[in-house]
């Protein structure tokens, strides 16, 4: 029943986003001024701090010891947390703001959404450091913004997307046909 305080942000500054590392007490928290914060929430105590954005951080997801971020300046950067110089890709699909993210439960695609009505598919590199610097597939079916992603546990090339109040619709995609179905 204890609450213990991992952060107080000063005025005008505040999380946007939060993800655990799928192992181990690694918290990711998305920031409004751009940075990626990670913290040790056993100890208490602030790891790093990854920069790379212009705007707010308001998604994250997790691959392993890579952790992807979506901002508001419609970038997507995955940061290897290993490595001293973290920026291990910059991707830009979007237009407009980046508010969802998901890996694959196998973790070859990742999925993007955007206020742009888009959702992006990349496929990882190999070794699962990032992805190619193009989207797989641009899919652009959605009449408002995609922040709702998800992919099959069952079947991992199937992702289920949701647009926004304008839309009102979730849409099913096989995202290892060469021609996307809906």
């Amino acid at each position: 029943g204890n609450i213990d305080q991992l952060v107080e942000y000063e005025e005008g500054d505040h999380a946007c986003a939060l993800s655990w590392i799928q192992d181990g007490q690694i918290l990711a928290i998305g920031n409004n001024t751009g940075v990626v914060e990670l913290w040790d929430c056993t100890k208490i105590k602030r790891l790093r701090v990854m920069d790379g954005h212009s705007a707010r951080v308001g998604t994250l997801a997790w691959n392993s010891y890579l952790v992807s971020s979506g901002s508001r300046d419609g970038s997507i950067i995955h940061h290897d947390v290993r490595a001293r110089e973290h920026k291990v890709a910059n991707l830009n699909g979007h237009t407009q703001e980046v508010c969802g993210l998901k890996w694959s439960t196998d973790f070859k695609h990742l999925a993007s959404g955007g206020n742009d009505n888009l959702v992006n598919v990349w496929a990882a590199v190999s070794g699962g450091a990032g992805s190619g610097t193009e989207p797989l597939h641009v899919l652009n079916e959605h009449q408002a913004a995609v922040r709702a992603l998800a992919w099959c546990p069952w079947q991992p090339n199937l992702l289920v997307s949701g647009g926004g109040t304008a839309d009102r619709c979730i849409k099913f995609w096989n995202v290892n046909l060469d021609t996307i179905q809906t």
